[in-house]
């Protein structure tokens, strides 16, 4: 039976195995420090077999800063940790799909790998804004530990990691830099083809953090960097301006994902003021380009010519002048400018002659009598159902996104206005959840905070009766002795967060049922599906015990020690959540508990995996999990006490439900 590895995934194997499916004489073998052989890269190989695109030497583009390469390499690197169940701290435990985690961000991402890849169909993170005031992720790589307790002193007792990045420091963009970095990197492994990330961010950083994300998810894939009113009355401190806005920056993981309408204002639509033969109202806006680089020169590729013939209004585009067509009776069209200089048009030769059935020609208003010509483009007002849509905008200026209306929700929730300071407004990351386009998804915040993002996504699905499903993380970061926070008896951030949920859900659940009754909203069947539970997990070190002695620390009473690997504060739930982790199963699924012949049996999902963990099994058991035919099953090593009992469980398997995959810790 094969023994689950109780680690993260190793990300640089991977990406070599993805290299060797490419190029598989690129791939060589060499030894790790065991002694064991490995695959391997050949580096010169591979710049030959790509020797057209390999820049060498030291001009090229890039983005780079101190300690890039060090981020690189610590969010690829395995960590042998786990999350234990805090079922005591959770609410609605055995029914919930949603999942608040504690720990340090770079670690629990690492962790979700297996479970969760390609599966986060939307991500908004606030990370810290690097403002010099605020608290950063000191990493491993950044400096090494002795150093570093002994400079700033700031690990807790469970070493989580944070300092303050004041703007003294020599490494002030660096460090910011290389905490993001791997974070993303690990992010982006988690969404869906067709999934989304929202970051908040304000202008200390707005830069350096385009360029990451370019790097990261694809130029290509940059959807907007919204601007919005973060606070209308601006900040007083600030140099000459006073800031009041902040910037949102999305990425796609692909060209896959569709930004979901917005239902258009009356005003908008009043724009549209046009409707064709099938009723779908339309606007005729000028081809020709306006404004900024509108000349000929800017974009000397967009000056063609279209042709009109008036009898027949038949339009054609050519790449260049053709005088038999104006021998035939067609009106050569240039874009020309109001005062006759040459300008350009907005759109490329190429896709004038793709969507030529979306031009029309139109005399231009200001040269009636002179029958001068111009090209427009039909614009449709696209239709949901019966409400007239249009596309987002990206400047955002809404007195319910910005932060007095956060402060306010917060205020309604029974929290002091001091508690947590500068959270964000619920309605803005709503807002980003209904464009992610997705009533059906998972939606990740690793920079959790207060868990706004959490009373988002349940405010949401109470208002379309969507099922999304929520996962927050959160470092456990000590709240200041002399704050609010700590006087209310927050000890930390994630017990504020945790009890937000709690009272944002209860106000959720209060609000609906008072529809329901009235019948305004839920059925009763509907009602009693919406998820305002969590279940609460806490990043530790890893269930097993650390075996690995020299010879001469060997004793007899060591030997029985060893009898059980794994850790003797660890019981069966902790158990059943790494091994649902190094399975890549989801955490979220349900579970529950039979006693069969006086053993416990864990059934998640029903069948999709079955664990036992006592010490004996005997094989009553073995045969009645087998006759359920789960896909997985896992079993403690040390319940069988020799091979033979180990062949015999597989064959059990073999005959009663081949398919099974067999495991043990």
């Amino acid at each position: 039976m094969e023994k689950l590895k109780q680690e993260t995934p190793d990300l640089i194997q991977h990406n070599i195995d993805r290299i060797a499916e490419l190029f598989p004489s690129a791939i060589t073998e060499t030894k790790d420090t065991d002694g064991k052989l490995k695959k391997a890269i050949n580096f010169t190989v591979l710049k030959q077999l790509l020797s057209n695109d390999v820049v060498d030497g030291d001009e090229c583009y890039e983005f780079t800063w101190v300690g890039k390469k060090q981020s690189i390499i610590e969010g690829n690197r395995p960590i042998r940790k786990t999350l234990r169940p805090a079922k005591e701290e959770s609410k609605n435990w055995d029914t919930t799909e949603n999942l608040y985690i504690e720990g340090d961000n770079l670690e629990v991402l690492k962790l979700l790998q297996n479970s969760y890849m390609n599966s986060i169909k939307m991500i908004y993170i606030d990370p810290p804004y690097n403002t010099g005031n605020d608290f950063v992720y000191r990493d491993d790589f950044a400096v090494s530990r002795v150093d570093y307790e002994e400079e700033l002193g700031v690990y807790d007792e469970n070493e989580n990691r944070l300092f303050k990045n004041t703007d003294t420091n020599g490494c002030f963009h660096s460090d910011w830099c290389s905490m993001i970095y791997p974070r993303l990197q690990l992010a982006r492994n988690l969404l869906t083809e067709d999934g989304v990330i929202f970051i908040s961010i304000d202008d200390n950083e707005v830069d350096n953090l385009r360029k990451i994300c370019d790097e990261i998810f694809g130029e290509g894939n940059h959807q907007a960097t919204v601007s919005y009113v973060r606070k209308t009355s601006g900040k007083q401190d600030s140099t000459n301006f006073m800031k009041s806005t902040e910037f949102i920056m999305c990425y796609s993981k692909s060209k896959d994902w569709d930004c979901a309408p917005i239902i258009a204002s009356d005003k908008v639509i009043d724009r549209y003021n046009k409707a064709d033969d099938s009723g779908r109202l339309f606007r005729e806006t000028d081809l020709r380009k306006t404004g900024n680089s509108d000349r000929r020169e800017d974009r000397p590729l967009m000056w063609y010519p279209f042709y009109f013939n008036p009898k027949t209004n038949k339009l054609l585009v050519e790449k260049q002048s053709n005088s038999s067509l104006i021998k035939e009776g067609y009106i050569e069209i240039l874009p020309l400018k109001p005062d006759g200089s040459e300008g350009r048009w907005r759109w490329g030769f190429q896709n004038s002659l793709d969507n030529l059935s979306n031009l029309v020609a139109r005399i231009m208003p200001k040269y009636k009598s002179e029958n001068k010509y111009t090209v427009y483009e039909i614009d449709y007002i696209d239709k949901k159902g019966d409400v007239r849509t249009v596309k987002e905008h990206t400047s955002w200026d809404r007195k319910e996104f910005n932060s007095d209306n956060a402060m306010l929700e917060f205020k309604n929730l029974g929290f002091s206005n001091q508690l947590f300071p500068f959270p964000k407004s619920s309605a803005l990351i709503k807002h980003m959840i209904y464009l992610s386009n997705d009533e059906n998804s998972i939606i990740l915040d690793f920079f959790s905070g207060s868990a706004t993002s959490a009373d988002a996504v349940m405010q949401l699905n109470a208002e379309d009766k969507g099922h999304r499903k929520f996962i927050m993380v959160q470092l456990p970061e000590p709240t200041d002795e002399k704050s609010e926070a700590y006087k209310a008896g927050y000890k930390n951030i994630c017990e504020i967060g945790k009890e937000r949920i709690r009272r944002a859900g209860n106000l959720i659940e209060k609000e609906q049922k008072s529809k329901s009754n009235k019948g305004e909203l839920f059925d009763d069947k509907e009602y009693a599906t919406l998820d305002t539970g969590f279940r609460v997990l806490k990043l530790d070190t890893t269930n097993m015990k650390d075996v690995y002695y020299s010879a001469d620390d060997y004793s007899q009473q060591l030997l029985l020690d060893l009898e059980s690997n794994i850790k003797d504060d660890r019981n069966d739930l902790d158990l059943l959540y790494g091994v649902l982790l190094d399975w890549g199963v989801p955490l979220s699924l349900s579970h529950i508990t039979e006693i069969i012949d006086g053993k416990k049996v864990h059934f998640v999902n029903e069948t999709d995996l079955v664990a036992c963990f006592e010490e004996e099994v005997n094989e009553e058991i073995i045969r009645e999990i087998a006759k359920r035919k789960p896909l997985r099953v896992v079993f403690r090593d040390s319940c069988f006490g020799s091979s033979p009992e180990k062949i015999n469980v597989s064959e059990i398997f073999k005959t009663l439900s081949p398919d099974t995959t067999i495991k043990v810790i």
